[in-house]
């Protein structure tokens, strides 16, 4: 659950600041009159994020009958999952600066093309985030065999993120948004390793790949997976205490490596050397 809430807050946050943009500078530009064209899109954008997550789940419990059949979409999914959050997070840290202003431009575009455009383009900058975060849902909670709660932290993540943005949208609060970034980021990032494991044990469970009964290691006897921290590590980073020799691979030739390259600090920007004007320069002796 712990997991799912992440996702739902960190990807919500997202989807939640791009549209606080957009809103912000329609009420700056006195073009008040263009706001349901945005809530429009956003709404269409939502509507197909929860129909792409019902299709996955669908998919996966009456469209495929065969066990290993299911085993393969579910490991193929993951895999598209996890690309989806590494390449989000990284995009994230790069783009955090000037989405702004990429996004106050592009709709200064939609505007002169009409109504139509802003609401394509409101869709466009939410349905991305919302596609993304069915996927990661679909592929996080795969194996879980609870009630309702994993979807229940995703709503309240989802809901946290759009109070934070409400408030600030409304100025009632300042939080880093960089630091907040880059801890869900690296956290996704341990979020994503079990995930990739997930998919891998999953490609076993289809014969895809060998080693399914090859374990790595079994240390049930000291992390016992029903307590209440085996349930966390295992709902969370997706470790157990009996993996296969291929699940511990991945989990780790992704894991560290990635982790390592996000939270490496970015290197300064070199600054420009000052150029010398005739007036600085030294002037010669006689």
């Amino acid at each position: 659950m712990f997991a799912t809430y992440l996702i739902g807050l960190r990807e919500g946050l997202e989807a939640t600041l791009v549209v606080s943009i957009l809103v912000a500078f329609l009420v700056k530009s006195q073009r008040k009159d263009r706001l349901i064209q945005v809530w429009t899109g956003v709404a269409l954008a939502v509507a197909l994020s929860v129909l792409f997550g019902w299709l996955l789940t669908y998919t996966s419990t009456s469209l495929l009958a065969d066990y290993q059949d299911r085993e393969l979409f579910e490991a193929i999914t993951s895999l598209a999952a996890v690309v989806f959050v590494t390449w989000m997070i990284f995009w994230m840290r790069k783009a955090a600066r000037s989405i702004a202003g990429e996004l106050r431009t592009k709709l200064t575009d939609a505007l002169a093309v009409g109504s139509i455009a802003v609401a394509v383009m409101a869709f466009l900058a939410v349905v991305r985030e919302g596609l993304e975060t069915a996927l990661i849902f679909y592929s996080a909670v795969q194996g879980v065999r609870t009630d309702g709660g994993p979807l229940y932290a995703l709503i309240g993540g989802v809901a946290t993120a759009v109070v934070i943005g409400i408030l600030l949208y409304s100025t009632a609060v300042r939080i880093n948004l960089g630091k907040f970034f880059t801890w869900t980021g690296a956290l996704l990032i341990l979020v994503a390793a079990g995930i990739l494991k997930y998919a891998v044990h999953d490609f076993q469970e289809a014969g895809v790949l060998p080693g399914l009964n090859t374990l790595a290691f079994d240390i049930s006897g000291t992390l016992d997976p029903g307590s209440w921290y085996g349930s966390l590590l295992a709902g969370m980073f997706n470790i157990t205490p009996a993996p296969t020799v291929l699940e511990t691979i991945a989990w780790v030739a992704y894991g560290v490596p990635v982790l390592a390259i996000f939270l490496k600090p970015a290197k300064p920007k070199p600054k420009p050397a000052p150029t010398e004007t005739p007036t600085s320069a030294s002037a010669p002796q006689a």
